[in-house]
């Protein structure tokens, strides 16, 4: 039919916002779902959980987070702190004409969503966090959560830059992905492609740069309180996380006074949305109905 947008698209279109311009797929009709990823990623790693959700009457938000994708990269690391990266989501809700919200937020989107729920508890209707915890939670997880998460002050250092790209990528894909190589796992190369842009890298490792300094890794709080989490909130955790310990995650349930759920997603790592869209995507509708 002619003039009549296929929902299944994903089609992406840059949109202006006060802070940054930012790359963001925005399919389907019905009640809106905010998609937050995190690193390295972008929003395609979202497909198949768009594609779900459209098909069960949501309206689908996923932008690519500032400096990830084809949204802006910033060249200076205070550009990456929370509060940036929060305002461009608030912008772009109001330049999508979106009140109220459901979010599912993967890895540093996480931190976002959680942070949005708890201080505009009106604009979210449902809070899916998928790996990362509460910021508190992550914070107070303890010495088994400081050991997974050393990577966090190699990333402050010129020398992740320099190092992280030897011999195709090699820690990274035995790290984070269990020894993929390349040709083995297409989002893994496409992660490695974008990484491999001029600046990508750098912007990315902003993220970590701008909001969990050594100072801050060292403590075991960010300082900051948020107003308790009155949402129902649902967590869902990789079994097999190479970063992120089940601790953190089962313990941000002390910042929720709403309906809380937890569910640990047997045999995945830390990409589950991708590797176990199925189980994913049923959570998900489930959740968001």
């Amino acid at each position: 039919m002619t003039g009549e947008r296929d929902p299944h698209e994903l089609e992406a279109a840059r949109i202006g916002l006060s802070g940054a311009t930012l790359n963001v797929i925005d399919v389907g009709t019905g009640p809106a779902v905010l998609l937050l990823h995190g690193f390295p990623d972008r929003a395609t790693m979202w497909r198949y959980q768009i594609r779900a959700l459209v098909d069960a009457g949501h309206r689908v938000i996923a932008p690519d987070l500032r400096g990830f994708g084809d949204s802006d990269r910033p060249a200076d690391p205070a550009a990456y702190s929370l509060g940036a990266l929060t305002a461009d989501v608030t912008d772009l809700l109001d330049h999508c004409g979106v009140d109220s919200v459901s979010i599912a937020a993967h890895d540093w989107g996480a931190p976002i969503g959680w942070g949005l729920a708890a201080t505009e508890p009106d604009r979210v209707r449902h809070l899916a966090a998928l790996s990362v915890g509460h910021p508190e939670a992550f914070m107070g997880a303890g010495l088994e959560q400081k050991q997974l998460s050393w990577y966090m002050l190699w990333f402050q250092f010129q020398a992740a830059e320099e190092q992280l790209p030897l011999d195709d990528w090699a820690l990274f894909r035995r790290w984070i992905h269990g020894g993929i190589a390349r040709g083995q796992d297409p989002d893994v190369d496409r992660q490695l492609a974008d990484l491999e842009r001029p600046g990508a890298l750098v912007a990315g490792l902003n993220w970590y740069r701008a909001n969990m300094p050594p100072a801050v890794f060292a403590q075991g709080s960010f300082g900051v309180e948020l107003p308790p989490v009155g949402c129902p909130v649902l967590a869902i955790h990789g079994e097999h996380d190479p970063a992120l310990g089940e601790r953190q995650i089962i313990d941000s349930k002390k910042y929720v006074t709403g309906p809380w759920r937890y569910v640990k997603l047997p045999d995945v790592g830390h990409f589950f949305p991708v590797t176990a869209p199925e189980a994913v995507n049923e959570l998900l509708i489930e959740f968001f109905a």
